[in-house]
């Protein structure tokens, strides 16, 4: 069918790609990662795990996500978007019950590996789907409304998990993985039914200004090597994929015996970091919009450098309050950009094998990061070398954002 523009509906059908797609992000990346830092002190308790052994938990997931890197690709010239989506997001349904019911790290292991595949299957085809639906100058408010899913999985898991560790006691971990499972599942359904691939099977345009631009980022006519870009977006995206989830796996096992508080009040604080995550990915895609990728990169890992530091530095509840505030404010602000950012540079012909190979960055650093930081806290007792680490190699990602050239030339 052709796409046309006059007889489309009031509200553009990418918008309820992006209703969709934010759910799919609170199931994929909220529920099935950002959850596990706010179950993990109940169920390392219960199965007696230490330090090394949570960190291999969050990087047997981060793995998983890296292997989805490298199939998501493969698997999308057999598969559409739509599918390989929702069956991510049933695998992962299916693994939580599996790890509800596990009495054993090494099967529990295995299971959140495979939770890390279905995170990718369905994480990398949505962020492509963004430049398909969206023209440049919507690209980052619809990414920046997307990746909102987390900040609502953090909220609720926040407040839901104590609540039923209170309820359950030493089963409250299980119960937890059930109930999320059990959300996981509705989602993929909804995923299912709604999605769509591509704007011309509804018969549209996508999102945005039609008018043709003079210069077309799939031929980059000597400006800059595609090359050039992918390094230092990579680069970028392995020091946030690094860093993030060190202090989103840890920080709530750090209120707690680091700081005293108890589970329900760390609770509080992450979920108060999940409120104030809605607004990051938004604020920040926006603003990347007007100033551009490069200044809208540095301004975010500037916020995640104050959130590692202020974490790090043991200057008491006033300094961890800011920090899980800063966490919250930037954390959901790097893959909204990215996203964008990829659909800039490559253009729509080169978006899904560019946002696979940085997401290849990404997922290494994830990898890397808890194995890392939970062998330094089995050794010093605590994570804040990690934060401060973690502060370091974000300041050092500014610089090289400085270095990325602008998309178009001028």
């Amino acid at each position: 069918m052709k796409p046309t523009t006059h007889d489309s509906p009031k509200i553009h059908y990418g918008w309820i790609i992006v209703g969709v797609g934010t759910l799919i992000v609170a199931a994929c990346l909220g529920l099935a990662r950002f959850a596990f830092g706010m179950i993990l002190p109940s169920m390392g308790t219960d199965l007696q795990l230490s330090y090394n052994q949570m960190g291999l938990l969050g990087t047997a997931n981060f793995a998983g996500y890296l292997t989805a890197v490298g199939l998501t690709p493969l698997l999308l010239r057999r598969m559409t978007p739509r599918m390989l989506i929702a069956g991510g997001l049933f695998v992962i349904a299916l693994c939580m019950v599996g790890i509800s019911a596990s009495q054993m790290f090494f099967t529990i292991l295995a299971l959140y590996t495979i939770v890390g595949i279905g995170t990718g299957l369905s994480n990398i085809p949505l962020m492509v789907l963004v430049s398909y639906w969206f023209r440049r100058e919507r690209r980052g408010l619809a990414a920046g409304i997307i990746v909102t899913g987390s900040g609502f999985a953090i909220i609720l898991s926040g407040f839901l998990i104590p609540l039923l560790n209170d309820m359950y006691g030493a089963q409250g971990w299980r119960i937890s993985w059930m109930v999320l499972a059990a959300i996981v599942l509705i989602i993929a359904v909804i995923a299912s039914l709604l999605m769509r691939n591509h704007p011309q099977e509804k018969g549209l345009e996508p999102v945005g200004n039609s008018t043709p631009t003079p210069y077309d980022p799939s031929e980059t006519h000597g400006h800059y090597k595609a090359s050039q870009v992918l390094v230092r977006l990579g680069l970028l995206y392995f020091a946030f994929g690094a860093t993030y989830v060190i202090y989103g796996t840890f920080i709530v096992t750090s209120l707690i015996e680091d700081y005293g508080f108890s589970e329900k009040t760390a609770g509080y604080f992450w979920s108060w970091a999940g409120v104030i995550s809605l607004f990051s990915g938004v604020v920040f895609g926006t603003l990347s919009d007007r100033i551009g990728r490069k200044k809208g990169l540095m301004a975010v890992f500037g916020v995640h450098t104050l959130a590692y530091l202020l974490a790090g530095v043991h200057w008491g509840a006033t300094a961890i309050t800011c920090s899980v505030a800063f966490y919250g404010l930037a954390s959901s602000a790097i893959p909204a950009i990215m996203a964008a950012a990829i659909g800039d540079y490559l253009g729509q012909a080169r978006a899904a094998a560019g946002f696979s190979i940085i997401t290849f960055c990404f997922a290494v650093g994830q990898a890397v990061g808890p194995a890392v930081a939970g062998v330094v806290a089995e050794r010093s007792g605590s994570f804040s070398s990690s934060y401060l680490a973690s502060a370091l190699l974000t300041a050092a990602a500014i610089g090289v954002a400085l270095t990325l050239p602008a998309p178009t030339e001028h």
